[in-house]
């Protein structure tokens, strides 16, 4: 993956999460960081993803590059612990339990056959219409997924059929560089 982090962006990547999401709970503001690594201020897509005793508890990104890594990771750490309408928000006794992921992504692109997705490798964006589900590479790896079920579990995410994507649903797939506590 080009513009790969390297390990002390990481962990200052996950500090940073880790640091905005108890500023956020304690003061309910968003917090202020800056940086001067010209890697972190480069506009890039990624997803915060929290766990809480292994449970997933939230996982937002932007899938397009639309702010600054940095702010993007403040932003997405704090709607994964709080803005995710699938789970209970992240609760302040909760954060020595929090396990946090990051993946950073590279631009989607569009595929003309489905074979060309590599199931650990690549992330699935599915849209047809107004409907559009994302799945981070990661995802069919944890759930031990073959490529179709991962397809048609794109779909289901996007609000459509589960086959929809064998009937003109557009895929896009990215790649994601993926790092955790």
């Amino acid at each position: 993956m080009e513009d790969a982090l390297n390990r002390e962006q990481k962990s200052f990547l996950l500090d940073l999460a880790r640091r905005t999401i108890s500023f956020y709970l304690e003061k309910g503001e968003s917090l202020k960081e800056k940086s001067d690594d010209p890697l972190l201020l480069e506009k890039r897509g990624a997803f915060v993803t929290l766990k809480v005793d292994n449970e997933l508890r939230g996982c937002i990104g932007y899938p397009l590059p639309h702010k600054s890594l940095l702010q993007t990771i403040i932003d997405c750490a704090i709607s994964a612990a709080t803005q995710d309408f699938r789970f209970a928000s992240i609760k302040k006794e909760e954060q020595s339990r929090l396990n946090i992921e990051i993946s950073v992504l590279t631009l989607p692109r569009k595929v003309k056959d489905a074979r060309e997705i590599m199931i650990g490798e690549h992330g699935i964006i599915l849209s047809k219409g107004p409907h559009k589900g994302l799945l981070l590479p990661q995802v069919p790896v944890e759930w031990d997924w073959d490529l179709e079920t991962y397809l048609n579990h794109g779909c289901l995410k996007a609000g459509l059929a589960e086959d929809e994507w064998k009937k003109g649903a557009t895929i896009e797939i990215f790649s994601a560089q993926v790092f955790s506590e």
